[in-house]
């Protein structure tokens, strides 16, 4: 089945064709590191991830772009809260949301551009602007003219006199009309600048994805992604910004995920609702949240409440249980005689359902439905008194070749990792047999600590995490 992708320009499910064979050039719009990382910003997040590593196992080449927005004006008032300069604050919240993003599974993009590295590529973008006519400056300020581009509005299927209308627009007497927007500020006194062509200033929000995109990607780009809030303005004004400027389209394909509520509602700063994503693993398992994300659609509004957490957290041990049974299995299996064609067959006829549902616009709670099929189907083999080694082998290669791409399996740094468990059981073992109660105990609770549960069985003692 060929991949198909929701495109948010056309509205509809299209082919997806790269520009270049075998390559995908993906950029999503990162945080504005003011702060840490509320559960909403994770959606993006995790989800991207997953798109990126669908494509990397389907063969892509994959440069994964997402930036940081390291000065504006919440910056700069946050930084003068609290008595920091915006590079110092910039500095420890990029820290804060890399160990965040980690801690979810979320693989290292293949660069993380911040716009004050980018100040002289802005610069010349604007300027490119302001000489086709597309922005003019007043009063310090260099302001984008909206009227000048025909298709202002064709993300968003917006026209320029819905959004007058349909927005709340401030009244600013030095543009020319209120749908402009800007492209570089005027810096205030004591405020951090940067000098330039119209005075000493900074960047506009738009004009830094526009200028890095082009920059680290190329004029056109295969998918260019956020969440729903970014549809307009952020990524409007990116398309008119970059169009304007290079005569082709900015990106292929554009994709937005849906909201997160909180118990049904919206989440707000009036309302004081916000979960931050470092808060929440502290209390469970990153696998957790990463696994409830994924088990609603991306373009689908999901919400989040305790029983959500808890039902994920249901899934996410049967995947692990299964994982756990087979290497435990695995370790006491025969190893002679070729798999029963029944089995093999059953697992591929798994594998091209979960490729089906990806490629059915990347759906996640159908690609975890046949994760679970392949549970159960293992579940059912492991209740054999014997099994073969190499039917075990490729139930567990398939399960880890799901994990690949949803990430749910993926053990946090200070987790023990399966060899080191097992010699510490054949530790106690020998603990237990030379009557060392104390280290043999001393060893269980080391496990029991780091969540590993130990069981007596037929096979010998096994282990799973909790």
């Amino acid at each position: 089945m060929t991949l198909r992708v929701y495109n948010t320009l056309t509205r509809k499910k299209e082919d997806f064709v790269p520009i270049e064979p075998n390559k995908v050039k993906m950029y999503v719009c990162g945080p504005t590191v003011y702060n840490y990382i509320h559960i909403g910003n994770g959606r993006p997040v995790i989800f991207f991830d997953v798109v990126r590593r669908y494509l990397e196992s389907q063969k892509y080449e994959v440069t994964y772009i997402t930036n940081f927005t390291d000065v504006d004006d919440k910056m700069i008032r946050k930084a003068e809260e609290l008595g920091q300069t915006v590079p110092e604050l910039a500095e420890t919240f990029i820290h804060a949301f890399l160990e965040d993003v980690q801690a979810l599974g979320v693989h290292e993009a293949t660069k993380n551009p911040r716009v004050t590295e980018n100040i002289q590529e802005i610069i010349a973008f604007i300027a490119a602007l302001v000489d086709t006519g597309y922005a003019y400056e007043s009063g310090g300020d260099v302001y984008y003219r909206t009227t000048k581009f025909a298709e202002y509005g064709k993300l968003s299927h917006q026209n320029l006199e819905e959004l007058q209308y349909g927005i709340r627009i401030e009244v600013d007497d030095r543009k020319e009309n209120p749908q402009d927007f800007v492209l570089w500020k005027a810096a205030k006194p004591g405020e951090i600048y940067w000098d330039s062509p119209w005075g000493q200033g900074r960047p506009g929000w738009h004009i830094e994805c526009s200028a890095m995109v082009r920059k680290y990607l190329g004029e056109t780009i295969d998918i260019h992604g956020g969440g729903q809030d970014l549809t307009f303005p952020h990524h409007e004004c990116e398309i008119a910004q970059t169009e304007a400027v290079t005569g082709h389209p900015m990106a292929n394909y554009w994709m937005h995920n849906a909201f997160v509520n909180i118990d049904n509602e919206k989440m707000s700063k009036s309302l004081g609702n916000g979960i931050l994503i470092r808060d929440l693993i502290q209390r469970l398992k990153p696998q957790v949240f990463r696994f409830f994300m994924l088990s609603a659609h991306y373009r689908n509004p999901l919400n989040y409440s305790d029983e959500s957490l808890k039902q994920a957290a249901n899934g996410l041990e049967r995947i692990q249980n299964a994982q756990d049974n087979l290497k435990h299995r695995l370790a006491t299996a025969s190893q002679t005689g070729d798999v029963e064609a029944a089995i093999t067959n059953r697992i591929a006829a798994i594998a091209r359902q979960f490729d089906d549902k990806m490629n059915d616009d990347f759906n996640t709670p159908d690609a975890i439905t046949a994760v679970f099929d392949l549970v159960a189907e293992a579940n059912l083999y492991l209740q054999q008194e014997r099994v073969n080694g190499a039917a075990v082998q490729q139930f567990l290669d398939q399960l880890q070749a799901f994990d690949a791409v949803l990430g749910l399996l993926s053990q946090a740094e200070d987790e023990l990792l399966d060899e080191e468990i097992e010699q510490l059981i054949v530790e106690r073992t020998e603990a237990r047999k030379s009557k060392n109660w104390a280290r043999a105990d001393e060893i269980r609770d080391l496990l029991t600590e780091k969540g590993i549960f130990l069981e007596d069985t037929p096979q010998g003692i096994r282990w799973r995490r909790k």
